[in-house]
């Protein structure tokens, strides 16, 4: 597959949607990785009617190779089950979460002959910020996997500026690597992509109107 071939990204909005992105799921998430195996467990039909959860699919020549999932209601009663960690001395997760508009983003997955094109990256990312903004969220949060062979973490931590906020040993997915939890304000992540990083800027907002633009600019969105 030539890198500039066009890649589409679509939010998925009814079964044949969920049936796009299940097929991406199940290739990495139940067949390569066994992090998980139920289809419904991978994408829950349900999510289809939900106005919290937004699944994200990219497609190259029609074919469905990437998928991300956006929750706007993040689980706190199962985060405080996880353990958790904190890495930043004095920082209160728990209160950040609930005193912030913060969205949990993750279920990332691209097919292994992908892999290598950034674009697919860019797509779903620019799909899911504009999707973010338009929700009134100003925060992601994520965990990684310490150590995995295709962990997105230096993506986050170098690209996105994603910073460690702690750690936790046990999670939703089945895997035995320890979880690494990131946060990223996303104006300041607009600002610095937009200074230090314009061509991941241009491909992560590229189609943005000029609300989106100062939605992410102004004072009022990032606390």
């Amino acid at each position: 597959m030539s890198l500039h071939e066009p890649i589409t990204v679509f939010r998925i909005a009814d079964e044949a949607g969920r049936q796009s992105a299940l097929s991406v799921m199940r290739a990495i998430y139940r067949d390569e990785k066994n992090w998980v195996q139920a289809d419904e467990k991978l994408i829950s039909r349900e999510d289809l009617d939900s106005e919290t959860v937004s699944w994200f699919v990219a497609c190259s020549r029609s074919l469905p190779v990437g998928v991300l999932r956006v929750l706007y209601n993040p689980p706190l009663d199962l985060y405080k089950t996880y353990g958790f960690k904190i890495a930043v001395p004095g920082f209160d997760l728990d209160a950040f979460i609930r005193n912030n508009r913060i969205a949990e983003i993750g279920r990332f997955a691209v097919l292994p002959e992908h892999r290598h094109n950034v674009r697919i990256v860019a797509g779903l990312m620019n799909s899911a910020a504009k999707d973010t903004v338009e929700h009134h969220f100003t925060h992601y949060i994520t965990d990684v996997f310490e150590g995995e062979q295709h962990s997105p973490y230096e993506f986050h931590s170098r690209v996105m500026g994603f910073e460690i906020v702690a750690t936790h040993e046990t999670g939703e997915l089945n895997c035995p690597c320890r979880r690494i939890t990131m946060l990223l304000d996303l104006k300041k992540s607009y600002h610095r992509l937009r200074q230090h990083k314009k061509w991941v800027y241009r491909a992560i907002t590229c189609g943005w109107d000029d609300w989106h633009h100062q939605q992410f600019a102004d004072n009022t969105v990032a606390a």
